[in-house]
């Protein structure tokens, strides 16, 4: 009887004992199916983070997108936006980031996000982000220019002005900043503090283009054309002596000093930059004289079409083109006439004239001795 009681103790004993290690197994494989995830989640992010070390933006991306699809955190969005970013991706970037709590942006990640909205031309937005980023990053010179260029840019220089002024009461070396604040000042039109930042950032050896020529400009808005003659000079040498606006003031100044001959040598001289070129102007016109004709707007074929020979004087068919509008369509004779003799006189002293051109001089010898008849309507010919 003992023996039988000592068994079934023992036998009661070992189930328990079977019934704790199963347990204890139960629970080691469901910690270990919790923690599998996150150490292949971080596998993962160290490799996209080795591709980045080595510039490959292809293969990190892959690896991030992976990441970000098995956990959306701050850290997982913020890498992948670096990586879309860094691939000039900037919708992306945005969409990321914008969704992250601002607390938890890094100041690069913050940065990235105002300025994918820049790249992308969204003004608005980027003031948004800026103005944010600013109040928590108050000493980023590069981001609060930005933020007065951009409200300048919105007609709204008097609140760029504020942030800037906030700014240079803290650092006054600020190249940057300066240029901002000078550009913001002069567009309030507060001219005297525009010309003053100007000289500053002069002093500080800034004598760029556009800080020289800003300079010049407000000189001649505060009537100290002297001062703006020393600043128009070196500004129109550093541009290569091709900046129009630049050399059209030199020559009002010029002139208002009594350097009469000076000054209209820069006027002269302005006068041809402003000119557009040639080339691109004959193709303009050109086409612009065909599309007019074609969509049966024959008065404005024919101005386009003298303008076109103003810059290609020397188009023969363009002188049909125009007596055959004139003649069909408008109708002017008169014009007809002569534009038919422009092109006949043109025609006729080209020494291998193709088919075409036989048939045009043809056409036209015919319209001049039956002026009165109506020949068969053509469409305009180039040559």
């Amino acid at each position: 009887m003992k023996h039988t009681i000592l068994t079934m103790l023992i036998l009661a004993l070992l189930a328990v004992s079977t019934a704790q290690g199963e347990v204890t197994s139960k629970k080691k494989t469901k910690e270990n199916t919790v923690e599998a995830p996150d150490d292949t989640l971080q596998q993962i992010i160290l490799a996209g983070d080795s591709c980045m070390e080595r510039y490959n933006t292809l293969e990190a991306l892959k690896y991030y997108q992976q990441a970000f699809a098995m956990k959306d955190t701050a850290d997982v969005r913020m890498k992948l936006a670096d990586c879309y970013y860094k691939r000039a991706n900037y919708r992306q970037t945005a969409d990321l980031l914008k969704l992250v709590p601002a607390g938890s942006l890094t100041h690069e990640a913050f940065r990235q996000l105002c300025y994918s909205y820049q790249k992308q031309s969204d003004n608005d937005s980027f003031i948004f982000w800026t103005t944010n980023l600013v109040s928590r990053y108050p000493m980023d010179g590069e981001m609060v220019a930005g933020l007065i260029t951009a409200l300048t840019r919105e007609d709204q220089a008097w609140k760029g002005i504020g942030d800037g002024e906030q700014y240079f009461k803290k650092d006054s070396t600020n190249i940057l900043v300066n240029r901002a604040l000078g550009d913001a000042y002069f567009l309030d039109r507060k001219f005297d503090k525009a010309v003053a930042m100007y000289e500053r950032l002069l002093q500080q050896g800034d004598s760029t283009f556009n800080t020289l020529y800003s300079a010049g400009m407000c000189y001649t808005r505060l009537d100290s054309l002297e001062r703006a003659y020393k600043c128009l000079i070196p500004a129109f040498l550093l541009s290569g002596m091709q900046h129009a606006g630049c050399a059209y003031r030199l020559g009002v100044v010029s002139v208002d000093l009594g350097s009469h001959e000076e000054g209209l040598g820069y006027l002269d001289l302005a006068t041809k930059l402003m000119q557009p070129d040639t080339t691109v102007m004959k193709a303009v016109t050109l086409s612009q004289g065909e599309g007019y004709y074609l969509t049966k707007q024959y008065d404005k074929a024919v101005e386009a079409w003298k303008k076109h020979l103003e810059y290609n004087p020397t188009s023969i068919a363009t002188y049909y083109n125009i007596a055959s509008a004139c003649y069909y369509y408008l109708p002017n004779r008169q014009q007809t006439k002569s534009y038919l003799e422009q092109f006949l006189a043109l025609a006729r002293k080209e020494e291998n004239p193709n088919q075409q051109l036989k048939e045009m001089i043809e056409k036209a010898e015919d319209l001049l001795r039956t002026i009165g008849s109506t020949p068969s309507k053509t469409k305009p010919f180039r040559k």
